[in-house]
């Protein structure tokens, strides 16, 4: 059964972009649903359809929004052994491995985190996304460390609303090549999708999404021996897609390991060979989601949850001490 929400505009809301007013009036409705419900025709004022989420309203303006009934999961279980923080009634923190893909898509519709998550407990969320039951927010395949799982629509709405307000903590460590300058500082940008490669981000200064990142190493690894590395706590105060990827890339400091936004490995003569395998074998990008910090949205409690580096991250950290010495 349809869901039909009512409202009018009074004079305090004149002027308004329709998708501010009704996230304001409707505060279980995180602004990213209601922006998508606008742009899927679900909209109507005065008894038209309104596609358009930034469109002004006026005093005396009618609006019905309808939100549709959950579709059906059609998602195909995944025997996969989740690596599970915390979990309540309300919610999961999950531990993700580098490697598995968090929903489905284009050429993987069964292994990933959605489909463990179903085999799992079948309780999740479904206001979003039909393929992204439970999905708040996203790591890359990649990279490794917590998310959060809502198990229930209210669960998902008041998360993302926090999302959306960029209260949720997010540190994540990274392994980058060479040294930032100043070595703490904050990156603020926008970002956009690339023009030259649709697959790829890249930093704007007029055009995109605001991105900012917070920094400061934590290690530097250099001697004559071995190229220059430091290990670095990134703070986000946005989440856009490879944001730390593409801050650290525009700097000049791309992160060990990643395909997309790589840099070439320089031969250095006298090398530490065993470091130098450790080196070429790493699979993946060196960025790991280390800590996350919410409001339990039933609650109203604070919560943080950390994850060390794991195995094939830590051992490249252990190298790099031990060439130093």
């Amino acid at each position: 059964m349809k869901n039909i929400i009512n409202l009018i505009v009074e004079d305090e809301d004149n002027n308004q972009r329709v998708d501010q007013f009704i996230s304001r009036k409707e505060p279980t409705l995180s602004r990213t649903r209601v922006k998508n419900l606008i742009i899927n025709s679900r909209l109507k004022i005065n008894k038209q359809v309104i596609k358009d989420p930034s469109k002004k309203i006026i005093i005396g303006d009618l609006l019905d929004l309808e939100i549709p009934e959950p579709k059906q999961l059609s998602l195909k279980p995944y025997k996969y052994k989740l690596d599970i923080i915390f979990e309540d009634e309300d919610l999961l923190v999950v531990n993700k491995s580098a490697g598995i893909s968090i929903h489905p898509g284009a050429g993987n519709y069964d292994n990933t985190i959605v489909n463990a998550l179903i085999n799992y407990n079948k309780k999740l969320s479904n206001i979003g996304d039909e393929l992204r039951p439970g999905i708040v927010h996203r790591l890359d395949k990649d990279t490794s460390g917590l998310i959060l799982i809502a198990k229930n629509n209210r669960s998902h709405e008041n998360l993302s609303n926090q999302f959306n307000k960029h209260t949720i903590k997010r540190i994540y460590q990274a392994l980058i090549w060479g040294k930032l300058r100043p070595q703490k500082g904050r990156i603020e940008t926008f970002i956009k999708r690339s023009s030259k490669n649709r697959q790829l981000m890249e930093v704007s200064f007029s055009k995109g999404k605001k991105a900012i990142t917070n920094y400061k190493t934590l290690n530097v690894f250099e001697n004559k021996k071995i190229p220059t590395f430091s290990l670095v706590e990134c703070k986000l105060e946005t989440g856009r897609t490879h944001q730390i990827r593409v801050h650290m890339s525009y700097k000049g400091n791309n992160i060990l390991g990643d395909k997309k936004y790589k840099k070439r490995f320089k031969k250095i003569k006298n090398i530490d060979q065993d470091l130098e395998k450790t080196l070429i074998k790493l699979d993946r990008q060196f960025l790991h989601a280390k800590s996350v910090g919410f409001v339990h949205p039933k609650t109203g409690k604070e919560l943080e949850f950390n994850s060390n580096l794991p195995k094939d991250l830590e051992k490249v950290v252990k190298k790099l001490k031990n060439a130093c010495k």
